[in-house]
């Protein structure tokens, strides 16, 4: 029989004493602080509170919005009462938490648990009146998220403990010119990046009201306009984050030892990447695409519906929308039908039968009825050519100009067709049908006696 040994591999690896010593005084703790007669008085009080907040709040509700109706009706100021009323309920909750904490103060009774009940509901109540009014509701998660836990540790008088914590995490990045350390912590890295959200997302309001304000201005050129919406959609966020680095008081020489990983980066991963970034601006900057345009890339046709950081957006007669690269512009090229001059020539070709004498007159006839299009500009005469002798018609071409190719070209070019249709048929110019002569050099003789059989006399 064997006897169980005294020391084990689990108590190496894991300090069960110290665990069951922290167990036992946070097990110590919790009975001495929280189950005792004030605490449970307070959280009776509490939750006591929700009662006539619940009560009151829809009617409150009621109240603002009735005295408000037909008064404010958009902008700022009704965003603000808009988040107002939403937080009818919560406001009543922190004015019967209010009237708790005043009535226990005047008995000289314990306050605490309800005043940090308050200052949470306060500043749940601050950071949710914010959400609200911002527009974007990935922002609007982000500040509830962050700023709600930040005052729970708050109220509570954890925050600084946390953040010395998080100041201990900390990973060492090289040494100044006067050899001090430099360190990146985690509080660093989580303060930069919240420093960098509400700066990105002021420079994101602060470049929609720029871009808001070019669209109102005509003599600004479409393509201009992209250009600079492009470059403060580029810059605005890098100043967001130097100026959230130079915030946290991070060190931007030390940013030279990333400077090789992100060339390697680039050199392995990112020319695609960097190269549409780079097209982007070049077609911008030469004119050559601009938004409303009308394309034809690889056999197909739409119009420019905006130009992004990375693509063409292109968006076709089918409704559908094309996603082209930048540096596909640049390689291959592309139709544009309206750079210069958008007015431009179609052709309609069309053929009449062998019978027909009159060629002259088919040619008038084609070209009246082109002019009947509405779409065709009237300035510019169409043209009607002879193009061949063809197998079994006499093939024209007829050639008319538009002045808006953003319109569609198939369609113009059908309403003509049909107006052809209409003017031979009154007219009567005779459509062809397909013709083949057949030559039979020979026949089985079994055939050849069949049909000299049937051959009436």
């Amino acid at each position: 029989m064997t006897t169980p040994q005294d020391d084990s591999a689990l108590g190496e690896l894991l300090p069960i004493e110290v665990l069951e010593g922290h167990v036992r005084d946070a097990w110590e703790w919790f009975l001495a602080s929280l189950l005792n007669l004030d605490v449970a008085i307070q959280m009776g009080l509490i939750l006591a509170a929700f009662i006539p907040a619940l009560i009151f709040g829809p009617r409150l509700r009621e109240v603002v919005e009735s005295l408000t109706k037909g008064r404010i009706k958009t902008g700022l100021a009704r965003r603000l009462l808009t988040a107002a009323i939403s937080l009818a309920t919560p406001l009543a909750l922190i004015a019967v938490l209010a009237l708790t904490r005043i009535v226990l103060g005047a008995l000289d009774q314990p306050f605490a648990l309800v005043d940090a009940a308050m200052s949470l509901m306060t500043a749940w109540l601050v950071i949710r009146a914010v959400t609200l009014i911002i527009r974007s509701r990935f922002w609007s998660k982000v500040a509830f998220y962050v700023a709600w836990p930040v005052a729970a540790l708050d109220v509570f008088g954890l925050l600084d403990d946390v953040v010395v914590q998080l100041q201990a995490l900390a990973i060492p990045l090289g040494e100044t010119d006067d050899g001090q350390p430099v360190d990146l912590s985690l509080f660093d890295i989580l303060r930069t990046m919240i420093y960098f959200g509400a700066l990105f997302w002021l420079a994101s309001m602060a470049g929609r009201t720029v871009n808001t304000q070019l669209e109102r201005t005509e003599e600004i050129s479409p393509a201009l306009r992209a250009l600079i919406a492009k470059v403060l959609g580029v810059a605005l966020p890098v100043i967001a984050l130097l100026i959230a680095l130079q915030l946290t008081g991070f060190n931007l020489a030390t940013l030279a030892i990333f400077s090789g990983a992100v060339g390697i980066g680039v050199g392995l991963g990112l020319q695609k990447t960097v190269a549409n970034f780079a097209a982007g601006f070049t077609l911008l900057a030469d004119k050559s695409i601009k938004p409303g345009d009308a394309l034809e890339v690889d056999g197909q046709f739409g119009w420019v519906t905006g130009m992004e950081s990375r693509y063409v957006s292109m968006r076709t007669r089918d409704g559908t929308e094309h996603l082209i690269p930048n540096e596909h512009f640049i390689a291959n090229g592309v139709i544009n039908w309206s750079k210069s001059d958008r007015v431009v020539r179609q052709h309609a070709p069309f053929g009449v039968s062998y019978d027909t004498l009159d060629l002259e007159r088919v040619q008038r006839l084609a070209i009246e009825a082109a002019k009947t299009v509405p779409r065709v500009v009237a300035e510019k005469d169409p043209v009607c050519n002879l193009m061949d002798f063809g197998d079994s018609s006499v093939n024209f071409d007829l050639r008319f100009w538009i002045s808006d190719p953003e319109n569609g070209l198939s369609n113009v070019r059908s309403e003509v067709y049909v107006a052809i249709w209409k003017s031979f048929h009154e007219h009567a110019v005779e459509f062809p049908y397909p013709q083949i002569d057949l030559h039979v050099r020979d026949l089985p003789a079994g055939v050849k006696k069949q049909m000299m059989a049937d051959k009436p006399a």
